[in-house]
């Protein structure tokens, strides 16, 4: 009977994948393929294919098939293809042009910029590269983030689909503008295009906020510290996870803004330039102290984006980070069960920019005119439909609503879409006061911040957490005295984080980052059970 029920069991795990398997032009049978490699889900695959091979047989008369390649996220994507570009142009390299492959060789061929001291040979394998048609057997690239499709334009791995001349008039500040937000929608020579819009926010459970005596729900990160979340926040590691690490960056550049703000309103006659420097460095620090906060309130911190999202929908925890399609998704996800507004998700206003997910033209392309295709049509505005509007809509999704926001501009002048869209609140283009991003203030750190977040709060949680319920059950003046040393950022300042952190971060002896870690470490834990002493009216001596 056991050989029986194991031989079932292998039957369903062989066959089940493809009885579930979406139905479209099989590979191999279709006049046209296009070979995707992405990070996106399968109600996004599923639809993308349906979807663009109707719009495919209608411009052009033939069938095209979608050969879907899913190695992981982003991270594995780009080790795939650094090592299949690297493979096939090794091939080149010592086949065709008849030249020795060298470590020389391998190490600069896809460098964004060779070193003045670069040698000939380094300099001509770039160039050959760069004028090659080495390709790696994909044809697209299609979602992650601008940071992972600029990485691969700056490799060389990208090349010029031509849809910013076949199409003009879509890249206009009224249609997809090239910047919106201080973030950039689109690469100056074509080599990747944002086709969708991701911002941060937060997941709540409203059955958890009542039963922790909340009346409201979040709405913006400052709720997040509140006390009456301890233990109820589910956070990912920034330095695992950079969409979190983005939300992080996000509430660091808000705090910046506002400071921003309010120097120069104080201060009119101030040279703009000091006032800046002001900003940033105070609202770096405010931000600092809103995310230890945000910590000490947390239930844990997970290698995994996709967590807090999942447990805030179980009730395991009461609110989450998130990029918005999880936190949409696992509300789409309960209500479908019948669970009706039980979740709720929030983009904090003027806390979030909204960045793109690109897509771009792999080197190499053997199916490039079905592949420019399917840019133009992830772009066209039937394309577009499939990302915000409900099931059976005309134009939108037949299986599942996939709850993300056009990059199009003009996609939000339809107002009679209003009552076919998924999510008919979401105009990005619209916001009041937006946060603005600027590169400059922690572009360069963003490895850094993320890197002392996981010091501060996840590396040290045990202190956090025992100082931070002491400093929540004391009274006055006590409460005030331990905070202040809880939140003592001197370790961590703008200037130190610039100059020394990222200097050991960089440095070329690894064990400098571990060093700098321990030393940190040790900092905040003195620091935490410092504050729970005197928090509990057991103040330990001054170091």
């Amino acid at each position: 009977m056991k050989r029986v029920l194991l031989l079932l069991t292998l039957a369903v795990v062989v066959v089940l994948p493809f009885t579930l398997r979406p139905k479209g032009t099989p590979l191999g049978t279709a006049n046209d393929t296009v070979v995707i490699i992405t990070p996106h889900n399968e109600a996004i695959r599923y639809e993308y294919a349906r979807g663009f091979g109707e719009w495919y047989r209608a411009k052009t008369g033939r069938t095209v098939a979608i050969d879907w390649r899913i190695v992981g996220g982003t991270s594995e994507i780009a080790r795939f293809l650094e090592g299949e570009y690297t493979t096939s142009f090794q091939n080149y390299w010592t086949r065709q042009l008849g030249k020795p492959w060298s470590a020389e060789v391998q190490g600069s061929f896809q460098l964004p910029r060779l070193p003045a001291s670069a040698t000939t040979q380094a300099q001509e394998a770039r160039a050959a590269f760069l004028s090659s048609d080495v390709g790696c057997g994909i044809d697209i690239f299609f979602g992650g983030g601008t940071y992972d499709l600029e990485r691969q334009a700056q490799a060389g791995r990208l090349v010029s689909s031509g849809l910013p001349q076949l199409h003009p008039e879509w890249f206009t500040a009224d249609t997809i503008p090239e910047y919106f937000g201080g973030e950039r929608y689109w690469h100056p020579q074509g080599l990747w295009i944002g086709t969708v819009l991701s911002s941060y926010g937060i997941i709540f459970n409203r059955d958890a906020l009542k039963r922790l005596g909340f009346s409201n729900p979040p709405t913006q990160w400052d709720d997040l510290a509140d006390p009456r979340f301890f233990g109820e926040i589910g956070l990912a590691d920034p330095t695992k996870s950079s969409s979190v690490a983005k939300a992080f960056e996000n509430i660091l550049q808000q705090q910046m803004q506002k400071k921003l703000h309010v120097f120069t309103r104080e201060q009119p006659n101030a040279p703009p330039a000091e006032i800046q420097a002001a900003a940033v460095r105070e609202g770096w620090a405010a931000g600092l102290r809103l995310l230890q906060l945000i910590g000490a309130n947390a239930r844990y911190f997970t290698d995994s984006s996709q967590k807090p999202p999942i447990d805030v929908a179980a009730g395991n925890c009461a609110a989450g980070l998130c990029i918005d399609f999880y936190g949409r998704q696992q509300q789409e996800a309960v209500r479908r069960r019948g669970a009706g507004d039980r979740i709720g998700y929030v983009s904090p206003a003027g806390g979030a920019v909204a960045s793109v997910d690109p897509i771009g033209l792999l080197r190499g392309t053997k199916n490039r005119a079905a592949s420019v295709a399917f840019i133009e049509y992830s772009l066209s505005m039937e394309g577009q439909k499939l990302w915000n509007f409900k099931v059976g809509a005309p134009g939108g999704p037949t299986r599942l609503v996939l709850r993300r926001i056009p990059v199009r501009r003009d996609f939000y002048t339809h107002t009679e879409w209003h009552a076919w869209r998924s999510d008919p609140e979401e105009t990005p283009f619209e916001q009041v006061d937006p946060l603005i991003y600027r590169e400059a203030w922690t572009g360069k750190i963003f490895r850094e911040m993320a890197f002392i977040v996981r010091i501060m709060c996840e590396d040290t949680h045990t202190e956090l957490r025992s100082a931070w319920r002491a400093i929540i059950a004391a009274p006055e003046p006590a409460k005030s005295r331990a905070l202040a040393v809880l939140q003592d950022l001197s370790a961590v300042t703008y200037e130190r984080t610039n100059q020394e952190i990222r200097a050991r971060l960089n440095s070329k002896n690894k064990v400098e980052e571990v060093r700098a870690a321990q030393e940190l470490a040790a900092v905040f834990r003195t620091n935490y059970r410092r504050a729970e002493a005197i928090a509990t009216s057991q103040a330990a001596p001054s170091p």
